[in-house]
C-alpha cells in the first residue's frame, strides 16, 4: 500500500512538473517580446534588420500611433504633431531656426539641452526618409551632425521616450520635422518666453 502511494505520488509529480515546463515560452518568444517593449528597446541592441524594424515599432507604440519609420540613423514615426523625423532611438528631431546653411550654432549650455545628432559617417534612412534631403555638417568640435534638407538635426533632452514631442515650438525656434524637410510649427508643448536652455 506504501509503495502504491509513493508511486502515485511520484507519478503525480512528474505531471505536474511537465505541465509547468510546457507553459514557459522558449528563450526566443521571450527574447522577441521584451524586444518589442520600448523600453526595452532602448537598452537592448538586438542584431541586424531586427533592430532598425522594432526601433521604428517602439517609436509608433510610445507615440500612441503606429510608426512610419523602419531602420537608419533617421526614420519617421507618427506623433501627435503627425509624421516626423525620429533617431535610431525613436526619439523625436527637431531643427533649430536660428541655424544658418546648414551650421549649427547650437553650442555649449544649448547642446546639452539640445544634443545634436551625431554620426561617424554617412547617416543612413529609414523608411519615409528622403535620402537625397539627408546630409552632414561639421560642428565647431569638429564631430559630424546629421542635417535634413540642410537642417541640422538635435533630440531635446526633456523628451523622456520615443513619441514625446516636449520640445515642439520652445522659445519660438525649436520645432519637430516632417518628411520633407519642414518644420511643423503647431504648438503643442511650447513654452513661450523659454529660450529652451
Amino acid at each position: 500500500m506504501r509503495t502504491r502511494a509513493h508511486t502515485l505520488a511520484v507519478v503525480t509529480m512528474a505531471v505536474v512538473l511537465a505541465a509547468c515546463g510546457s507553459e514557459d515560452p522558449p528563450a526566443g518568444e521571450a527574447t522577441g517580446e521584451t524586444a518589442d517593449d520600448p523600453a526595452a528597446d532602448a537598452g537592448d541592441t538586438p542584431s541586424g534588420e531586427e533592430a532598425g524594424e522594432e526601433t521604428g515599432e517602439a517609436a509608433g507604440e510610445a507615440g500612441g500611433d503606429e510608426a512610419a519609420g523602419g531602420e537608419g540613423d533617421v526614420a519617421v514615426a507618427s506623433t501627435e504633431l503627425g509624421d516626423v523625423l525620429v533617431d535610431a532611438d525613436g526619439m523625436t528631431l527637431y531643427l533649430f531656426t536660428n541655424d544658418q546653411d546648414g551650421q549649427s550654432v547650437c553650442e555649449d549650455d544649448c547642446a546639452v539641452a539640445w544634443p545634436p545628432l551625431l554620426v561617424e559617417d554617412t547617416p543612413t534612412a529609414g523608411a519615409g526618409v528622403d535620402p537625397s534631403l539627408l546630409g552632414t555638417t561639421e560642428r565647431s568640435d569638429g564631430t559630424t551632425q546629421v542635417t535634413y534638407a540642410d537642417w541640422p538635426l538635435y533630440t531635446w533632452a526633456s523628451d523622456q521616450a520615443p513619441g514625446d514631442v516636449t520640445g515642439q515650438g520652445v522659445g519660438g525656434v525649436w520645432f519637430v520635422v516632417d518628411p520633407q524637410g519642414e518644420a511643423i510649427e503647431d504648438e503643442v508643448g511650447a513654452a513661450a518666453g523659454d529660450d529652451g536652455y
